[in-house]
């Protein structure tokens, strides 16, 4: 992931669900009178957390967990009217700068907790993307969630001689050596990529730009476009198994071939590589492979891309703000907690400090005994947080939508983009759209 491309979010709020933000669907009901701190989120990554805190600090902490269809939703008039409102609130990157600007979040580059005194601690995107408008700092997060080509190494032997992620990487270096890998993947006869929304996160290229400018003008880049033919490409060639991502099809081909049809003929298929951020592999690869455990390895692709995050911060009317500011601290800052967190969840850490010192010893037996923490770490230096806005999540769909529509033959490329203008439009009448 690398220099970085927050981009097609299309999946990404549901992947933010499954993943790095694997959340749970219940929520705490009761309010207890002994409670000394509440935290809501999307998320149950706060569970085992909270048990440390409650340990440590002899407190007792109410978690309630929302699922993050609803988070927004339910969140909000709760912080407006502060009845019932948590001391301590977490925040995804699909929505985090709508919530960094709304004032909810207390101001932490303020006295007494001058967070921007440790700011150089931090991985800089992952602490640039917690301010506000203002540049004033109102989240903070424990992780980095940069992304790569995760891989056979079996197939990349046999069809690439070689299985060293360096090497791969070097051939996956551009979106055309990717096609050239995919039609040698293809005359053995497995896939390069699952479905076509793989590449997605490589759309912005060399050149990364926000949906909308500082001018509150509509960005559709050269490279955004040439995402449009890249899928299609990836169609016309038969490059990938067809199999939609987050459906079974999907989870299935991690572990063995599966059968697709192609030309209206049915075939088995085996995919080559998923396009997947740090979470990736322990929230989805992890969890769905069996067979093929130790046959894999992470690389980069054609660019950077960063994928997900979760941030946390105290609730501005918080009655508790010195307890919840010491949570947020044990989350986001503690050596002792974060070493072992890290250690026991593989979560790729923004907190420099812990992880300059964990970083040369990691060895994943899932990859083949590769060290995926250094690999992430680095590409985690050529993240840009500027190209984050308000509008990604809703403007990530509609251009999905407008790609799937090439990409499928309902429209033509001219008319697919027309109907996305039309649509940015419709839901932010103040953007200013490029005339058809």
């Amino acid at each position: 992931m690398k220099k970085i491309l927050a981009i097609f979010m299309t999946v990404v709020l549901v992947a933010g669900v499954l993943s790095a933000c694997s959340g749970d669907s219940k929520s705490s009901g009761s309010k207890d009178k002994d409670v000394d701190l509440k935290v809501w989120s999307f998320t149950d990554e706060l569970k085992k957390p909270i048990t440390k805190f409650e340990e440590k600090n002899g407190v007792k902490v109410e978690l309630t967990i929302v699922p993050i269809a609803d988070y927004p939703t339910k969140l909000k008039p709760v912080l407006e009217s502060g009845v019932g409102a948590p001391d301590v609130f977490t925040g995804e990157i699909a929505f985090l700068k709508q919530w960094v600007d709304a004032g909810y979040w207390e101001n932490l580059s303020e006295k007494p907790y001058n967070v921007d005194e440790i700011k150089d601690k931090y991985v800089p995107y992952v602490f640039d993307l917690g301010k506000d408008k203002d540049g004033n700092v109102r989240a903070l997060s424990w992780q980095t969630t940069p992304g790569g080509i995760f891989y056979r190494r079996s197939i990349a032997k046999e069809v690439l001689g070689t299985d060293d992620p360096t090497e791969v990487g070097n051939m996956m270096n551009s979106m055309d050596n990717v096609f050239k890998v995919a039609e040698k993947m293809k005359e053995k006869g497995y896939s390069m990529f699952p479905d076509e929304g793989s590449i997605r996160w490589f759309s912005q290229g060399d050149n990364p730009q926000p949906w909308v400018n500082d001018k509150n003008e509509l960005q559709l880049t050269d490279e955004k476009i040439q995402y449009m033919e890249s899928a299609k490409k990836l169609r016309e060639n038969n490059y990938t198994a067809l199999a939609a991502e987050w459906s079974p099809s999907w989870f299935e081909a991690m572990d063995k071939p599966i059968k697709m049809k192609e030309n209206g003929k049915e075939k088995e298929t085996q995919v080559f590589s998923y396009v997947l951020p740090t979470w990736g592999l322990h929230s989805v690869l992890k969890t769905n492979v069996k067979e093929t455990t130790g046959d894999w390895a992470v690389t980069s692709g054609p660019s950077p891309y960063f994928w997900g995050g979760t941030w946390l911060g105290v609730y501005n009317k918080s009655e508790n703000k010195e307890l919840a500011y010491d949570f947020v601290k044990m989350m986001t800052q503690d050596d002792e907690f974060l070493t072992d967190w890290a250690k026991e969840t593989g979560d790729v850490l923004a907190y420099n400090p812990v992880t300059n010192a964990i970083k040369d010893d990691f060895s994943s037996e899932f990859l083949g005994g590769q060290n995926n923490y250094q690999f992430f770490l680095e590409q985690a230096k050529e993240i840009e947080p500027g190209i984050v806005t308000k509008y990604d999540q809703q403007l990530d769909t509609f251009y999905g939508n407008a790609v799937q529509q090439y990409v499928d033959g309902k429209k033509s490329k001219d008319d697919a983009i027309k109907e996305f203008y039309k649509k940015v439009q419709n839901a932010y009448p103040d953007i200013k759209v490029p005339k058809n």
